[in-house]
């Protein structure tokens, strides 16, 4: 190296390390500028930061309200369970991990797979498949005009059939358990297993760390003490369909709500208030502070039914005994249905629907709801309203006779059960059931004449919708209005235009066209036996406060009394004429419910009260079979009702010889002077042990 070399490189030195100073000045610079702007200007927020506080609140849910018979006797109760919970923590967790977890969930626990879902199923299977497969499900289908959704779910109906029936059982469990977990929330606690058993808590518990988003919590369960035959109803998640509104009134997605009868339409007073669990963390500097407060829930208010239980079970095993006693009389299911409230208050104090159908594996059930969803041809039972449509109409005055014969109109022939009953007026017509004389009540306001010895009826729509007017005021063919959130009105025919309107308007008049429930036809006897005020049915009496002592009644918050929908039209006399009527259906000598008078014969019934009370026997069809329906409504005692009650026994030969409906009607009167005079209490069923 020249010296010439070696002067050039040593002024090179100095120039390097000036450039590199100066660099490291730059970004100490940097650094202290933004140090300054830390401390000076963001110093205030990060000291906050520092000092914060965060609040997180679980809220817990609270028990449901009791429900009480009008005795006090718990007919709906809590039991105190623990639920197995899935918490998603964002709605972006994948379905794949959902599936991992619930791999590890199914050794540790019995899950129910009878209400696992074919899509569900499907979308296991497909989770399965790898990218080329999944490819390969919809290949021949154009998706270019298809949204994700919609190719997502051709993919998965393009599932085969073949790879359903491969599923094993214990796949099913992992499919049912990743059923719940997806039908969750994101933040939401979502219940896979409710009740588990203290094994499963125990197993759970020891491996949470294991299982991110499973918890077990304080759940609730309704127990029925004395059995859930009658219309307590159901308790599940919300509906989808219905989920903003419930949100929209405080409540959480996951929650669960009444979903038919009682709880559904007592909703917003059976919901418990939730407990509230709040957790403070408080962190100053290097000290953190947490802090836990608890607001306690309360269970939710309780309902006083009208219901009386022990009376209740009394009317099931009736019931239950003459359908059983009178089997050969039908054609083909065995059925019967009974209602018996207070016709003054509208109360209901026992409903029962006994079912025992052909081929049924559970055998004979209890289906209670039918007293209000099904509708029947109630036969001659109807007969009161039509007299008094008469009357009120003008078409049959009170004095009037007719002669009882058979007859044809429009080539129909018609008779009181096959006999000629001669002269008679409204109360034979009613003692005995004259087809005829209520024939007569719908000619006359057809405007009827006679041609060729021929009978011409000038105005049939007419006389129909007179007669459905006069029935709507009875609660025949209209809303009851009881206490539920559906109930059925029967079927409610039409003659305009139909062939035969005439012949159709005539049967009307005696119970043989349009259909109604058995609380409707009780809400008729009962506005009958009342003196003419239409009541609405209930099926609650009272909503108390929850008391901590749940053998004690909490103060009152709502007490329901008799709510008069309408006053029918009739005055006082016309009632009057037709109740002591129908106390001749009773007790008169040629009356067609002489089993239920305590002096005839047997004397089945054992209590001196004189009854009031119509029967029934429509002409129906049974699998293309004649048949008949028996029906039966009427109060007691008949100078002062306490109790009116409806019955019909569906689908039994034309030709029997036992009579179900009265069978019935002699026990739910023994019954019900029997717990006047003494009361031993509902018996408590017992409960399946796990």
């Amino acid at each position: 190296m020249t010296n010439k070399e070696k002067t050039r490189k040593k002024r090179q030195v100095p120039v390097r390390l000036n450039i590199l100073f100066f660099a490291v000045f730059i970004l100490f610079s940097i650094l202290i500028l933004r140090l300054g702007y830390v401390q000076i200007v963001q110093g205030e927020e990060f000291q906050k930061e520092l000092e914060r506080t965060s609040n997180s609140t679980a809220r817990i849910d609270a028990p449901r309200g009791i429900m009480y018979d009008r005795y006090g006797n718990i007919v709906v109760d809590n039991e105190l369970v623990l639920s197995l919970t899935y918490t998603n923590p964002s709605q972006q967790t994948r379905a794949t991990d959902m599936l991992k977890l619930a791999w590890k969930l199914q050794p540790l626990i019995e899950i129910d797979t009878e209400n696992v879902r074919e899509f569900t199923i499907r979308e296991y299977l497909f989770l399965q498949l790898d990218a080329e497969e999944i490819a390969q499900l919809i290949d021949d289908v154009d998706t270019d005009d298809m949204t994700s959704g919609e190719i997502y779910r051709a993919q998965i109906d393009a599932i085969p059939e073949e790879k359903l029936e491969q599923i094993s059982e214990r796949e099913l469990e992992v499919i049912a358990i990743f059923q719940e977990m997806s039908a969750g929330y994101a933040n939401t606690p979502q219940r896979i297993k409710k009740d588990i058993t203290d094994k499963e808590a125990h197993v759970i518990s020891e491996r949470l760390s294991e299982l991110p988003g499973i918890d077990i919590l304080r759940d609730s369960e309704r127990t029925y003490p004395f059995g859930n035959s009658f219309l307590f109803g159901n308790i599940r998640s919300i509906p989808s369909e219905q989920i903003d509104s419930f949100l929209a009134r405080g409540y959480s997605r996951a929650d669960q709500v009444g979903v038919s009868f009682l709880e559904m339409q007592y909703e917003e007073a059976l919901r418990g208030q939730k407990a509230e669990v709040e957790n403070i963390t408080t962190t100053s500097g290097s000290s953190v502070q947490r802090e836990t407060t608890e607001k306690l829930g309360q269970r939710g208010n309780d309902l006083v039914l009208s219901l009386d239980m022990e009376y209740q079970q009394l009317l099931e095993e009736a019931v239950e005994r003459q359908v059983k006693r009178g089997a050969v009389e039908y054609l083909g299911d065995k059925s019967a249905y009974a209602i018996v409230m207070e016709p003054n208050t509208g109360e209901v104090l026992a409903m029962v629907g006994y079912e025992d159908k052909v081929g049924a594996e559970n055998g004979p059930v209890m289906n209670h709801q039918a007293i209000v969803n099904n509708g029947f041809e109630m036969g001659s039972s109807i007969k009161a309203a039509t007299v008094l449509a008469g009357f009120e109409s003008g078409a049959m005055p009170i004095g009037a006779t007719i002669y009882d014969k058979p007859i044809r109109v429009a080539g129909q022939p018609y008779s009181s059960l096959n006999r000629t009953l001669g002269n008679i007026g409204y109360s034979k017509a009613l003692e005995r059931s004259s087809n005829i004389y209520m024939i007569e009540v719908g000619l006359r306001l057809a405007n009827y004449r006679q041609h060729n010895n021929r009978l011409i009826l000038n105005e049939v729509s007419r006389a129909y919708d007179t007669l459905k007017y006069y029935f709507h005021q009875f609660g025949l063919g209209v809303d009851t209005g009881i206490d539920l959130p559906s109930s059925s009105v029967g079927y409610i025919g039409n003659v305009d235009g139909r062939e035969g309107a005439g012949g159709l308007m005539l049967q009307f008049t005696f119970g043989q066209f349009d259909q109604y429930t058995p609380l409707q036809t009780a809400q008729y006897i009962s506005t009958i036996a009342n003196g003419g005020n239409r009541v609405q049915p209930r099926l609650v009496n009272e909503i108390r406060q929850p008391y901590a002592d749940k053998e004690q009644f909490g103060p009152v918050i709502q007490s329901f009394g008799p709510n008069v929908l309408n006053r029918i039209d009739m005055n006082d006399d016309m009632i009057s004429r037709v109740q002591q009527s129908l106390e001749l259906v009773v007790h008169g000598n040629q009356g067609t419910a002489r089993r239920l008078d305590y002096t005839h014969g047997s004397r089945e019934v054992k209590h001196p009260v004189r009854v009031a009370a119509k029967t029934g026997t429509a002409q129906v069809s049974y699998n293309g079979r004649e048949a008949n329906n028996q029906t039966l409504v009427g109060y007691a005692p008949a100078n002062d009702p306490e109790i009116a009650f409806a019955i019909v026994v569906p689908f039994v030969s034309k030709y029997y010889g036992y009579n179900i409906s009265q069978g019935i009607g002699v026990e739910l009167i023994n019954d019900y002077f029997d717990l006047k005079k003494e009361r031993q209490g509902p018996t408590k069923v017992e409960r399946d042990e796990e």
